[in-house]
């Protein structure tokens, strides 16, 4: 039987050989790629600088002011009189103000009777419960004793602050709500002065502040037979219903 193939044409007998040919250049190049060695290249950088050899600047107009010079100093006259002096002059003396131990000096003796004497008024200020004639508030003249001036003032200072009572829009709003004491003084012209408040927020002080300064003029309270300053304190409740 003939064979299909001719042999001189049998391409595999070599494969081997090729296959070790070809693993032998593959592992060298392998091997030569790990050999190599790279360096970075240094960048020169260039700095470049533009120079303009025209430089065209507009020079300011400026004017020059022409002032006229001074006038030369007067010259020396060319004969220098000689004044003498024909007035006489008058030293003053001046004489000394000190004391040596050779002077005596008097004792000065004064009469008690003499000095004068001024009484010098003390600002006191007397609380409303301890005061000998309580300040009277208008409408209650009627009443004689002072128990009750001091509670016909109560009592009109309370419906005072209720008819003018009028609460914060903003504090109602921000839910705010407290007592506010409240401590005034009653001078002696009869008016209200030095307020002074404590509270839990400045919106119901001034609130407070403002219904007591609105109090009318009352008769002033009499303390030795003179009128006297009364101190007066009293709390404003500031309630949310």
């Amino acid at each position: 039987m003939k064979p299909k193939k001719n042999p001189n044409a049998d391409i595999g007998r070599n494969s081997s050989l090729y296959f070790m040919i070809g693993l032998t250049s593959v592992l060298f190049v392998t091997w030569q790629s790990f050999e190599v060695k790279t360096y970075e290249k240094e960048s020169l950088a260039l700095d470049t600088i533009e120079v303009m050899d025209d430089l065209n600047e507009d020079v300011p107009v400026t004017e020059i002011l022409r002032t006229t010079p001074p006038p030369p100093p007067p010259a020396a006259p060319d004969v220098i009189e000689i004044v003498e002096d024909v007035e006489d002059i008058e030293e003053t003396l001046i004489e000394s103000t000190e004391s040596s131990q050779e002077v005596y000096i008097e004792d000065a003796v004064v009469n008690i009777d003499d000095v004068a004497v001024g009484e010098v008024e003390e600002d006191v200020v007397v609380p409303f419960a301890i005061i000998e004639n309580v300040p009277v508030f208008p409408g209650c003249e009627k009443y004689g004793t002072e128990e009750e001036r001091k509670a016909c003032f109560n009592e009109m200072v309370q419906k005072h602050i209720i008819k003018n009572f009028k609460y914060p829009q903003a504090a109602l709003e921000m839910r705010i709500s407290g007592k506010v004491f409240v401590q005034f003084e009653i001078n002696a012209q009869g008016l209200v002065s030095n307020i002074q408040k404590r509270g839990p927020d400045r919106l119901l002080e001034k609130e407070a502040v403002r219904i007591i300064a609105s109090l009318p003029q009352v008769k002033p309270g009499i303390q030795r037979g003179k009128p006297t300053k009364v101190r007066y304190a009293i709390p404003i409740n500031f309630a949310i219903k």
